[in-house]
């Protein structure tokens, strides 16, 4: 008989491992690692994080709720929680040159929800980069909440030159009269003029939010121009091109948007904080206030390039004709493929991206026109410029059978290719 003080609790409760207690999960944990480590993700939208940031997210903060802010709990045994989050806001506040972060945000799309409710009533109007154009969806698309909420107006960019034309988006926000401007995207591949837009906004008395997603690791290493001097508030995710935690973060200079943002968010928006990612997220940030980071923001950069010169001289189309960030968008209509076609048959030959639609696509937004590629994985995981030229040479390789008709025996010997160029840059270990 157990004794009265105690349960029925197993001690392999807290002992056994997950490959010891559920082999089927297990298996299929093991199988997303061997995918990760045999194929070259390109994939603008992913990197690869480091072990200590999934020993931080893997942590017993798993097991601690919380509501509310640091000082003002409305949960007993906070101590460490409030020790956590405080570390991770001071953590972004220098690594963003800022004085007031929020890292409670679960995504970038709450992040922007919590400034519009911060900010906006129902039917307001917005400004945004049109999601066909390279935007995002939480900026105002159509099928989101931002969009059914919201009076939105879009910009896009040139046809000629795919870059963002600031003489329209003066001339729409004067139409418009927008209560809210949004700079930022999640597939445009040149570097944004900030303080333009600070300017058109000053011009309509709108706010302006910067959404830098997926350049918050290149502003980080200091390759890319920071937002945060120009901008009413920034909102970013915490991996993509920072090669954190997935989560997101609110930032800005302004005491009193701080505070209005805080509220917004909670109860406003979400309740329970995260904390076992916002370990993760501390942890990220962490790597990020290193010199070693800027080294490798600035490799994104110039790896990002070198692929997108090498596709270019296959005669495929790079929107905008290159990159000034770690994406770029490969416009597939000279060749007669869609974006599905191309990113599964790239798949087939170890090479991961996403379809993508490209400016003015006339495609289904479930079949697109193009391709989204991005240098972040592979930067990681330590491929310079030449592996980078093999990578751009082994895409338009497939990609050219494909026009062809049939790119079967390509793609067999191009995952060869892939799996060689793996081996010598191994991730975690594997299992």
């Amino acid at each position: 008989m157990s004794s009265p003080r105690s349960s029925h609790t197993d001690r392999s409760f807290f002992d056994a491992s997950l490959a010891e207690t559920d082999a089927e999960l297990a298996a299929i944990i093991d199988g997303e690692l061997h995918r990760q480590a045999d194929q070259i993700e390109l994939i603008a939208s992913e990197n690869l994080v480091s072990r200590a940031v999934l020993d931080a997210q893997g942590s017993v903060f798993t097991n601690k709720t919380v509501e509310g802010y640091p000082g003002r709990r409305y949960y007993g045994g906070s101590g460490w929680a409030d020790a956590l989050e405080r570390l991770a806001t001071d953590r972004a506040c220098r690594l963003f040159a800022c004085r007031h972060a929020n890292v409670q945000p679960h995504s970038g799309s709450q992040a922007n929800q919590t400034v519009y409710q911060a900010l906006l009533a129902p039917g307001d109007r917005i400004l945004s980069m049109g999601l066909a154009m390279g935007g995002h969806l939480s900026h105002g698309a159509p099928p989101n909440q931002s969009g059914r909420l919201f009076d939105v107006a879009h910009y896009g960019v040139g046809r000629q030159d795919g870059r963002i034309d600031m003489n329209e988006v003066m001339v729409l926000a004067q139409s418009h009269r927008p209560r809210l401007i949004i700079a930022g995207a999640s597939a445009y591949p040149r570097i944004i003029d900030f303080a333009a837009f600070r300017r058109i906004a000053d011009t309509v008395d709108a706010w302006l939010l910067v959404d830098m997603a997926h350049i918050a690791g290149l502003v980080a290493g200091g390759v890319h121009p920071s937002p945060i001097p120009h901008a009413h508030v920034t909102t970013t995710t915490t991996y993509k091109s920072l090669r954190g935690a997935r989560g997101g973060m609110i930032l800005t200079d302004d005491d009193d948007l701080h505070r209005r943002f805080a509220s917004a968010l909670f109860p406003g928006i979400q309740g329970s904080a995260m904390l076992h990612a916002m370990a993760g997220k501390a942890a990220c940030l962490g790597e990020a206030l290193t010199s070693e980071f800027a080294d490798y923001a600035a490799a994104l950069v110039v790896n990002a390039q070198t692929l997108a010169e090498e596709i270019q001289s296959r005669d495929f189309v790079v929107v905008s004709g290159g990159t000034d960030t770690s994406l770029l968008l490969v416009d597939l209509r000279s060749r007669g493929i869609t974006g599905k076609s191309a990113s599964d048959r790239l798949e087939l030959a170890g090479l991961t991206c996403n379809k993508n639609a490209v400016p003015f696509d006339n495609e289904n937004p479930t079949v697109t026109s193009g391709l989204r590629i991005s240098s972040a994985v592979g930067t990681t995981r330590g491929f310079g410029q030449a592996a980078f030229a093999d990578i751009g040479r082994w895409i338009a390789e497939v990609l050219d059978e494909l026009v062809a008709g049939d790119a079967v025996d390509v793609c067999r010997a191009t995952r060869e290719k892939v799996s060689r160029l793996c081996a010598e840059f191994p991730i975690y270990t594997r299992s």
